[in-house]
């Protein structure tokens, strides 16, 4: 591939918000230069972005790529190598947004990562913890109450949960998905929205449990990850150790205050409800699902003026299976009813880089980063929605230094 660069742009810069003034050089897959009158390469294909925005690819921090159907047995019991074809579209849709990264929370695996490493398939870089660890008759376990299935077939790639109870399991389940690849370790602690047994306030796990996840964690130099709606769950796992948190749409202010002390990041995921209410109907929930759904959806946007007020970095999550991922996007639109642009762009660039453990490396424009690059129509500083149209106002898309949609001409 020839070198790129881009001029007469405007450049995001993320972490500050604002934009700058700058050309960008691209060789290879990184950005080598950042800066005014760049010296040209030899043979250099320079794209004039006169009146558009370059930015930083953007990067969900919460999303199951393996959960093509929200009929989630569908997923499980589905042969594993039409599931990663399935998932391998649902990857590809997301670049077409301009995601150029993703952190998949329950689900895929080591056959994916290195399939999109290798250019099989075109996707997204993907951050994976293998299989999230869930009690019985906990939030993942899909099994009905009087279901006699002895497991969940965890060993299909559709399948995003394992069952595993008592700390010398819960031990051996984490090296496991340690050893196969996972970057961190994901745990449902609370109750949740889908699963058929467990009430949103129900707490999942034994302190000592998810102090044995922590430790191992910790042990291979990575950090566990909660799904936690309630005050009371969030607080648990923040005390435990746990590092990220995922939804929190019922935390309170002093909890968390302390999971900002302690260094966590919160992953609020709030499209997901308002996809479940608007498309609920049609797929057949009933009247425990969309009590459920009302409870979390009330306190979703509450939950970001608590967290923002209490200095908790957010990073962007959307959670949406099946057929809602066309929802994608609408998180942009519910997350600027409470934060600014500014804030929006960092959630899914800069703290999405640093949840993902890859500062330095993606979120950001800068010398020696990785060339995964968007151009916007437009300033989404100033216009969010800019990034909330499916890619429309993106002409343009890079995902390590490669274009996968250009509509742009050469200077």
């Amino acid at each position: 591939m020839p070198d790129t660069l881009f001029t007469n742009g405007r450049v995001l810069d993320a972490e500050a918000g604002r934009l700058i003034e700058a050309e960008v050089l691209v060789s290879g897959d990184r950005i080598v230069a950042v800066g005014a009158g760049l010296e040209r390469p030899r043979d250099v294909v320079e794209l004039d972005l006169r009146g558009h925005t370059l930015m930083p690819g953007l990067i969900d921090c919460h999303v199951h790529v393996t959960a093509e159907s929200l009929d989630l047995w569908s997923n499980v019991t589905a042969p594993s190598s039409l599931a990663a074809l399935r998932s391998a579209r649902v990857m590809e849709e997301a670049l077409s947004r301009g995601f150029t990264t993703l952190r998949d929370l329950g689900g895929a695996d080591l056959g994916l990562v290195l399939a999109l490493e290798e250019g099989l398939i075109k996707g997204p870089r993907l951050i994976i913890c293998g299989k999230a660890l869930t009690t019985t008759g906990g939030h993942s376990d899909l099994r009905g109450r009087t279901d006699g299935r002895p497991d969940m077939m965890s060993d299909r790639l559709g399948s995003m949960g394992v069952v595993t109870d008592g700390v010398d399991n819960v031990r051996a389940e984490c090296r496991k998905q340690i050893k196969e690849g996972a970057k961190f370790i994901k745990v449902m602690a609370n109750g949740g929205v889908s699963s058929p047994n467990d009430p949103i306030h129900s707490i999942q796990y034994s302190r000592d449990e998810i102090a044995a996840m922590v430790e191992e964690a910790e042990n291979a130099g990575l950090y566990v990850s909660a799904h936690v709606y309630t005050d009371r769950a969030i607080r648990r796992c923040v005390e435990l150790g746990v590092h990220s948190l995922e939804h929190c749409n019922l935390i309170e202010p002093e909890t968390a205050a302390l999971a900002a002390e302690r260094g966590c990041i919160a992953v609020p995921t709030l499209v997901a409800y308002d996809a479940l209410a608007i498309e609920g109907k049609a797929l057949g929930l009933g009247a425990a699902e969309f009590a459920k759904i009302e409870v979390v959806q009330k306190g979703g946007l509450r939950s970001l003026e608590i967290m923002r007020e209490a200095g908790l970095p957010m990073a962007f999550g959307s959670d949406l299976l099946g057929a809602l991922r066309r929802y994608h996007c609408m998180e942009f639109e519910i997350l600027a009813r409470v934060l600014t642009p500014a804030e929006i762009v960092r959630s899914a660039t800069v703290i999405g880089a640093k949840l993902c453990r890859l500062e330095g490396e993606i979120g950001i424009i800068a010398p020696g980063a990785c060339a995964d690059l968007l151009i916007v129509a437009g300033n989404p500083l100033e216009d969010i929605s800019l990034l909330a149209g499916d890619g429309a106002h993106m002409p343009a898309i890079m995902a390590r230094g490669q274009f996968v949609k250009s509509e742009l001409h050469q200077a």
